[in-house]
C-alpha cells in the first residue's frame, strides 16, 4: 500500500465525520473473541475488519472471504503522509459487505506504525474500525487498544476462563480505561457471567448462549449470522454502546 494511497496531510480533508474503532481480544483461549469481531463486523452499518493476530490463521477464513482480491498486511509498505479511505478501502478484499485487512499464510508481522494509519484512515471514513487482536502484547496490539473507543474482552463461562480473564483485565484498563466484558456459554459449573463480570471487575456488555453450529459454518463456507442468533444479538448490544456515526459526505471522507 504504497503512495497512490495517501495524501500530504496538508492536503487532506477532515470534515468531522469519525467512526469508531473497537478492539477485541480473548480473555483467555479459546473463548471466540474472533467470532465476535467478525458479528461485530457483520453487523455494523459499513465495517473495516483488521486482524492483528500473524498466528491465527487469517480471520478471513471465519468469513469465508480467503479467496477475495485485495492487499493483506504483508503487501503495505506506507510512507509517509496519511491514508484516504476511499483508497484502503478500494485496494482491500471485501466480502460480505465487509473491508478485511488479513495476513496471509506465511509468517509475518504487523507493526504499530501501519495499524494507526488504517485505524485513521477508517475513522475519518466514519466507518466502524473492528481489531481482532492476539493474546500478546506486540506494538501493534498497543497501538490498537490505544485508538480504540472500546475494548471488548471475551471470556468463557467457566472458573480457568475467568481467572484468566480477571488477570487480563487491569493491564487492558492501564491501557484503555474502557473496557466492557462478554460472556460466551455454555457454563459447566453453572457460573452466571455477571458473576465473572464482577469478579473481573468489568462491565458485563453481553452475554452468548453456546452455538455449537459455528463450527460447521466455518468449514462450510464462513460465519453467517442471522439476525436472531445469539452472537448477532450480542454484537448489536456491544455496538449499541458506542454513540451514532454520521456518515461521511458522499462517503469520501479522508
Amino acid at each position: 500500500l504504497c503512495g497512490a494511497l495517501a495524501e500530504p496531510a496538508e492536503a487532506s480533508r477532515d470534515d468531522g465525520s469519525r467512526g469508531h474503532a473497537v478492539a477485541v481480544i480473548g480473555g483467555c483461549g479459546g473463548a471466540g473473541a474472533s467470532s465476535l469481531a467478525v458479528a461485530l463486523a457483520q453487523s455494523a452499518a459499513d465495517a473495516l475488519l483488521l486482524d492483528l493476530d500473524p498466528w491465527g490463521g487469517g480471520i478471513e477464513l471465519l468469513l469465508g472471504g480467503e479467496n477475495a482480491p485485495g492487499l493483506r498486511w504483508p503487501d503495505l509498505a506506507l510512507r509517509g503522509g496519511r491514508l484516504t479511505w476511499s483508497a484502503v478501502r478500494d485496494a482491500l478484499p471485501r466480502h460480505r459487505g465487509v473491508s478485511v485487512l488479513s495476513g496471509t499464510r506465511r509468517g509475518y508481522e504487523v507493526d504499530a506504525g501501519p495499524v494507526h494509519a488504517i485505524v485513521e484512515a477508517g475513522r475519518r471514513g466514519a466507518v466502524t474500525v473492528i481489531c481482532d487482536l492476539p493474546r500478546r502484547f506486540t506494538d501493534a496490539t498497543q497501538a490498537a487498544l490505544s485508538a480504540a473507543d472500546l475494548v471488548v474482552v471475551v471470556s468463557r463461562c467457566d472458573v480457568r476462563a475467568c481467572a484468566a480473564t480477571t488477570a487480563m483485565a487491569p493491564v487492558l484498563a492501564a491501557s484503555n480505561p474502557n473496557v466492557g466484558l462478554v460472556v460466551r456459554g455454555p457454563s459447566p459449573g453453572g457460573l452466571r457471567a455477571v458473576e465473572i463480570a464482577e469478579i473481573a471487575g468489568l462491565p458485563l456488555l453481553a452475554a452468548i448462549k453456546a452455538q455449537p453450529q459455528l463450527g460447521e459454518q466455518v468449514e462450510r463456507g464462513g460465519l453467517r449470522y442471522r439476525r436472531r442468533s445469539a452472537l448477532a444479538v450480542a454484537a448489536r448490544e456491544v455496538l449499541g454502546v458506542l454513540p451514532p456515526v454520521r456518515a461521511a459526505r458522499n462517503g469520501r471522507a479522508a
